[in-house]
């Protein structure tokens, strides 16, 4: 039983890696260790504890948490270090192996780190707590806010997938989720607190249901009639599992805004043969085309992956085609990287660096081009901008309901107030000038 007083004037760092996931998560940690009495560090103060969530999507990803940690461990000397997060449930002796860190917690440990801080004695090596994959089974509510205006709620935890390239479902888990009264009282409290924009977020959030024999639509059905919540965004999501309804009902709820994030990951079905995906390129597109029919001003952005095992010269023009043809907004390009105890490893055909990264610069051109098209088709209309708190220089920034970032002068008391605004042109930053 730890004493509680050790905590008292303590001072807490954090520093969060990787998907709006895991932010929900140190949201939560931090506020597990604020009700034993230790306080966020502002800007400048050296913190007693310091808290690293990490990432491991990718090898750059593993690269940049061992880079954080030991920049964390020197800003703030004598802390007492925790590790958690994806990097440290799947390679936890990389972390421990680092001078400075005591603790390295797995996906399963994270969300009780109190009981992790042995009063803060500092350990002559990282002692590493973590679990088996398949002990990986619990769900801790989390919702955060970000520096912005914005909420986080996480709906669902962890992976049955398990596509070729991708080490999430070891790292998180299986799928499971928290309760749909559990999530309605959350977002209720985000209203106590004065939000008006949440996004639900979670690893498939799709396959919301698994543990509770609910289903993702009837969760939407029920936030839609939260009184207070001007908007819910849905975070990436399967297309497999972005079912027709679920579309319709968008098209005409109250609160769900006209914004889809959808991974494709590659436009040739050969490809998405190769990953283990669970759809190909018709359905996907049917997903794209049953959007625009309904809600034509929809934003979707779409996830892609260049360079990935298997993808030929014939394989990646077949994807551009595709890709191409398809009336979205915007592509998130990721390139292909190597991870260890992935089927796709298996998978012959290696793409070489420089393809990968003359491939990923004529998707982020075709990228540039949907963007330009669909901000374009947004000039004039009149839109629902929910402006943010944070200053930049005379300016302050906000979102319509589908995703058109707005640039307007600064006030303080339009902070966190849905304007309605008519959009004109857009500058180098591609962002709109309100019409004057």
């Amino acid at each position: 039983m730890i004493d509680n007083s050790i905590f008292e004037n303590k001072l807490a760092a954090y520093l969060t890696l990787g998907c709006k996931l895991n932010f929900a998560e140190t949201s939560a940690i931090g506020k597990q260790l604020n009700s034993v009495g230790v306080r966020k560090a502002r800007e400048g103060e050296v913190a007693n504890i310091c808290i690293i969530n990490t990432c491991s999507v990718t090898e750059l990803a593993d690269k940049k948490c061992r880079q954080a940690v030991r920049k964390m461990i020197k800003e703030n000397p004598g802390a007492y270090v925790i590790a958690t997060g994806c990097y440290a449930q799947l390679k936890p002796e990389d972390i421990a192996g680092i001078e400075g860190v005591d603790i390295v917690l797995g996906s399963e440990q994270k969300l009780d780190v109190v009981a992790y801080l042995d009063e803060l004695k500092k350990k002559d090596k990282g002692v590493i707590h973590t679990s088996k994959t398949n002990n990986i089974k619990s769900f801790v509510p989390s919702c955060s806010q970000d520096d912005r205006t914005r909420y986080f709620l996480k709906v669902q935890d962890g992976c049955d997938y398990f596509c070729s390239f991708c080490t999430i479902p070891f790292a998180r888990g299986r799928s499971r989720n928290g309760t749909i009264d559990s999530l309605v009282e959350q977002a209720q409290e985000v209203v106590a607190k004065g939000g008006k924009e949440i996004v639900l977020t979670g690893v498939n959030i799709g396959d919301f249901g698994r543990t509770t024999g609910e289903t993702f639509f009837d969760l939407v059905k029920a936030l839609d009639e939260v009184e207070g919540i001007e908007r819910y965004r849905i975070s990436s999501i399967e297309p497999n599992l972005l079912t027709d309804e679920i579309i319709d009902f968008v098209a005409s709820s109250k609160r769900f805004a006209p914004h889809f994030h959808i991974p494709l990951q590659s436009g040739s079905d050969a490809v998405l043969k190769l990953m283990r995906r669970r759809y190909d390129t018709a359905l996907f597109r049917h997903k794209v085309e049953k959007i625009k029919s309904i809600i034509p001003d929809a934003f979707i952005g779409v996830d892609v992956i260049v360079g990935t095992r298997g993808e030929t010269d014939e394989y990646f023009e077949e994807a551009r085609q595709f890709l191409e043809s398809l009336d979205f907004s915007q592509l998130h390009v990721f390139t292909y990287s190597e991870r260890p105890n992935t089927q796709a490893l298996k998978i012959d055909h290696e793409v070489d660096p420089k393809t990968k990264h003359t491939r990923s610069k004529i998707l982020l051109d075709l990228s540039d081009q949907k963007l330009q098209t669909f901000y374009q088709s947004q000039q004039g209309t009149q839109r629902k901008v929910l402006l943010e708190h944070a200053q930049y220089d005379d300016v302050m920034y906000g979102f319509t309901e589908n995703y058109v970032k707005v640039e307007v002068p600064f006030d303080i008391n339009q902070a966190n107030e849905i304007k309605i605004i008519t959009l004109g042109n857009f500058n180098n930053a591609k962002t709109a000038l309100v019409e004057k």
